[in-house]
């Protein structure tokens, strides 16, 4: 009787071939597949590890290939095509060698998108469904920076104040604010248009821009406060080359503007914008186009142009605020003292050494005098402001309205009398002239100011270029 093992009787092995039931020939047949799975010889062995005989389930992958006639390699084996899913095991699916079926997410993330795209061998391809276009996100708009703008609204603030001052300059007090603040206030402005001015260069887009912001508005506000003087009275003055009062400061921000590439040119800017600033106060240099104000104020801007963002970051010290405290402290207590004996043309930057009865070396002491007093000023000013966000800050965006549309109410309360009050020759009479023009300052920076007056102050003028302006 022939001895059969339990549970072979009925076995198929992989290879698909019934046994026949002998216990020699099967105990050769064992044999031969452990032979098959020393030699890694795939196809017909691809399901040992379901079947009870088979010794190898601790054995490495074998990896199929398919014959010259499925399109795979050279023929090697006897294997039927196309194998089962499990039996396939391929480098190009899974090239850290764990089965199909058993691939954790950490292996399938770090497939490439090549590997996953080829398919594995012997397995028939799915087609994928296209992905979904993904809309591109726009890149973020840079921000603007706080600590700028909070420095802007500051010194427009100053402005009206000593604008208004001036009817009541008799008074020691009023006297020394106004020499305090104009040490500082207008070069810093400057300072400041000159850092913002480190990208221009001449585009179109860029000479757009200054005719839209500097030489439109510039007219229109030289014929508007041309019709306000004659309609208080005054005598019908418009002269276009020679802007009056607070116009000045539109050209010379315009010629400024356009003299940046020359300054970015040369190799050692400061120096050079020194030495003109100084010699400039030579001659009498007329005030047709702001030349007067350009020269004298050149080192301002030209500083402002050199500067970068760490160098504002060096004010951000404790030491350095300390420091600047005192200094502003000693700024104070220095024009309350010279205020009643000092002339006022020389705060402004633009009389000539003649003109002031200086010779020309104290001429040129004095305005190296002012440079330096001005500089540190200005650096005690910005080691002070706040650099971030505060209730002023969205002020800070608007300063061009409040510097072109404040004159209407200064100079129809200077006709009408109202900053010649007795009473207000005194602090407290300073202090209200002060509280008045800030809180004036903050309407004029106000949004609705600016939907009010932007059509005339920032008039869209595509019309008048070739192309479209694109900033």
């Amino acid at each position: 009787m022939r001895a059969f093992r339990p549970g072979f009787e009925r076995q198929e092995p992989a290879s698909g071939i019934m046994c026949c039931g002998s216990a020699t020939q099967c105990d050769a047949g064992r044999e031969v597949i452990r032979w098959a799975c020393r030699r890694r010889v795939p196809g017909p062995l691809t399901k040992l590890s379901d079947s009870p005989v088979s010794d190898t389930r601790s054995s490495s992958p074998v990896t199929p290939r398919r014959s010259a006639e499925e399109g795979g390699g050279p023929a090697q084996t006897g294997a039927r095509w196309p194998l089962p899913e499990e039996a396939f095991w391929s480098e190009a699916a899974d090239p850290h060698g764990v089965a199909p079926g058993q691939r954790t997410d950490e292996s399938a993330a770090e497939l490439t998108a090549p590997q996953r795209a080829i398919p594995a061998a012997g397995r028939p391809e799915r087609p994928e469904a296209d992905p979904e276009p993904v809309a591109e996100a726009e890149p973020p708009k840079r921000k603007r920076d706080p600590f700028l703008d909070n420095v802007k609204f500051l010194l427009i603030a100053l402005v009206p104040m000593g604008h208004s001052l001036v009817p009541t300059l008799a008074a020691d007090s009023s006297r020394a604010l106004y020499v305090f603040i104009y040490t500082f206030h207008m070069p810093l402005f400057v300072l400041i248009s000159g850092y913002l001015s480190r990208n221009f260069w001449n585009s179109n887009a860029k000479t757009n821009k200054l005719v839209d912001t500097f030489l439109v508005p510039y007219v229109i506000v030289e014929v508007g406060y041309a019709v306000l003087r004659y309609a208080l009275g005054q005598k019908w003055s418009l002269t276009i080359i020679d802007p009056a009062w607070l116009n000045w400061y539109l050209l010379a921000l315009l010629f400024w503007r356009l003299s940046t590439p020359v300054w970015k040119r040369m190799k050692y800017p400061v120096p050079v914008s020194i030495a003109i600033y100084l010699f400039a106060g030579l001659s009498a240099i007329s005030g047709d186009f702001s030349m007067d104000r350009f020269f004298g104020l050149m080192p301002f801007f030209v500083i402002g142009l050199v500067m970068q963002p760490e160098h504002f970051e060096l004010l951000n010290r404790r030491w350095v605020k300390i420091l600047a405290v005192f200094t502003l402290v000693a700024a104070a207590a220095v024009a309350i003292l010279v205020a009643p004996h000092t002339k006022l043309a020389p705060f402004y930057y633009k009389a000539s050494y003649h003109s002031m009865d200086l010779s020309w070396y104290m001429g040129i002491g004095l305005r190296t005098g002012l440079l330096i007093c001005g500089l540190a000023m200005c650096f005690a000013v910005l080691a002070l402001v706040p650099r971030r966000d505060t209730w002023y800050t969205d002020l800070g965006t608007r300063t061009l309205y409040c510097y072109l549309l404040h004159g209407i109410p200064v100079l129809i309360a200077k006709d009408q009398g109202w900053l010649s009050l007795p009473w207000l020759y005194g602090p407290l009479g300073v202090l209200a002239i002060c509280a008045t023009c800030f809180a004036l300052a903050i309407v004029l920076c106000l949004p609705v100011t600016r939907n009010v007056f932007k059509w005339v102050l920032e008039p869209r003028l595509t019309w008048l270029y070739r192309r479209p302006s694109r900033n």
